[in-house]
């Protein structure tokens, strides 16, 4: 059996494995890159392997850098069953459809630029791929149940189980036969960190011959949630109250939207926050807290109260979906008092820009962080502390505060990430650390080694390994 790791090794975006057989050829997710000067070419380049032996794959959650290369794929010859749990198979509907919405403007974009200058070739640039591709993939999409063992090809069984990260998120388990030997391979996903709001604890998982393990945090602790919430209210107060400012919140369309809107939610139902104007700039998070609350039983029991309430429009304070154009510009003119969530969570792409473009210059706004940024994204440079940053081609000057909750990430920090290793009973043959940033990756590596005992390796991108 051989794995080749074709992204998500050594960086966290574009997480996608090929498991090879003599029987059998399968992929774990296909992700886009993302960040950086290399993502473009990356991405054009990923799927440059034989596609139509394919079998079938598996996919862990619809967050982009995990689904995004979906619709190129189907496009460039897959033709296999795409196995995912019911909820991620219904944000995949929205999340691929922006995402080739994107990929067409912005290929609009820079064609435009390209025939406006002479520095550039007048050829025409072709979008990654295009929302008609988007609609055929889905498709192929297959909804199985969470803890259900199914068997996609003769030699192949699995089942998911829940990761705690996002709505649909799943870790993998995957029982592959060769001859009169089974050997099982576990899939993390994305872990989440337990005792979160919205999300149930990630599910353990007692065995595997070998493993793959994310370890986006696994350098790092992140601060306790009460801290987080703590901060999350002075920063909002200090901006809304003291300053007259506006707050911008660039947030995942999936997950971390909807659990900011349910913090706030019991936040100001505690008197801790009043008075609040929120705006949820954004058609993809809209449509991704609709599909979380059609799937609100998936949720831990505190959220699924909350939900109740938030179905019976109680809200305590006023929430406006903004879902067309107009809309959103229409915020340009509102200069304080404001809560803008808004997508890409980091700040690549969608609204948010347009809204850090008009409220980055005036000090009496706020930017709250509220997940991973990372290494090239807009996000991450703003999180480094640069003064000025280009967006649209122009250069916008940050006087806006910028605060970094880190106690809000999705993700587990290095202590949950252990703790949920320390659930096997067993060592694995191999644990491959893997979606975590090379220096990242190499940390939790060896705290796997000291901690554990195991046999830690930190893959490279498009490393084939005999397993």
């Amino acid at each position: 059996m051989h794995v080749s790791f074709l992204g998500a090794a050594g960086e966290v975006t574009g997480s996608c494995y090929l498991i090879e057989t003599d029987e059998v050829r399968f992929l774990v997710d296909c992700g886009m890159f993302q960040g950086g000067a290399t993502a473009v070419r990356k991405n054009l380049d990923a799927l440059d392997f034989t596609l139509d032996t394919l079998d079938f794959l598996l996919l862990t959650h619809a967050h982009i850098d995990h689904s995004g290369l979906l619709p190129r794929l189907a496009a460039l010859g897959f033709r296999g069953p795409i196995l995912t749990t019911a909820a991620t198979a219904d944000l995949l509907e929205v999340m691929l459809a922006d995402s080739a919405h994107i990929q067409e403007k912005e290929a609009e974009w820079v064609n435009r630029r390209r025939h406006r200058s002479r520095r550039f070739s007048t050829r025409s640039v072709a979008p990654l791929y295009t929302v008609n591709q988007a609609r055929e993939c889905r498709k192929q999409v297959r909804k199985v149940d969470f803890d259900a063992e199914f068997s996609p090809h003769a030699q192949v069984r699995a089942r998911f189980c829940d990761a705690g990260h996002i709505l649909g998120s799943a870790s993998i388990e995957v029982w592959v036969t060769e001859g009169r030997r089974i050997r099982k391979l576990v899939f993390s996903g994305d872990l989440g960190q337990p005792g979160r709001p919205l999300m149930n604890d990630p599910t353990p998982i007692e065995e595997a011959d070998i493993l793959f393990v994310e370890s986006t945090y696994g350098n790092r602790l992140h601060k306790g949630l009460q801290e987080t919430i703590d901060e999350l209210v002075r920063v909002v107060a200090d901006t809304l109250d003291r300053k007259r400012g506006n707050v911008l919140v660039p947030a995942f369309a999936i997950g971390r939207t909807q659990e900011i809107l349910f913090m706030l939610f019991d936040l100001v139902r505690q008197g801790r926050l009043r008075d609040l104007d929120v705006y949820l700039d954004s058609p993809l998070a809209i449509r991704a807290t609709e599909i979380t609350l059609k799937h609100a039983a998936s949720l831990d029991a505190e959220t699924r109260e909350l939900v109740t309430l938030f179905r019976k429009h109680t809200l305590p304070f006023r929430l406006t979906f903004t879902e067309e154009v107009e809309q959103s510009i229409a915020l340009n003119a509102v200069h304080s008092g404001a809560i803008i969530v808004s997508a890409s969570g980091m700040c690549d792409a969608g609204r948010i820009k347009h809204h850090l473009v008009n409220n980055l210059p005036r000090p009496e706004c706020s930017v709250l962080i509220t997940g991973f940024q990372a290494m090239g994204t807009l996000g991450r440079r703003l999180v480094d502390g640069a003064r000025s940053v280009k967006i649209f081609g122009e250069e916008v000057p940050v006087r806006a505060d910028l605060h970094t909750l880190g106690g809000l990430s999705a993700h587990a920090d290095q202590k949950a990430l252990l703790g949920w290793l320390g659930g096997f009973r067993k060592p694995p043959e191999t644990c491959f650390v893997v979606h975590g940033e090379a220096a990242t990756a190499a940390i939790f590596r060896d705290r796997i080694a000291a901690d554990l005992g195991w046999n830690a390796v930190v893959p490279g991108y498009r490393e084939r390994v005999e397993i």
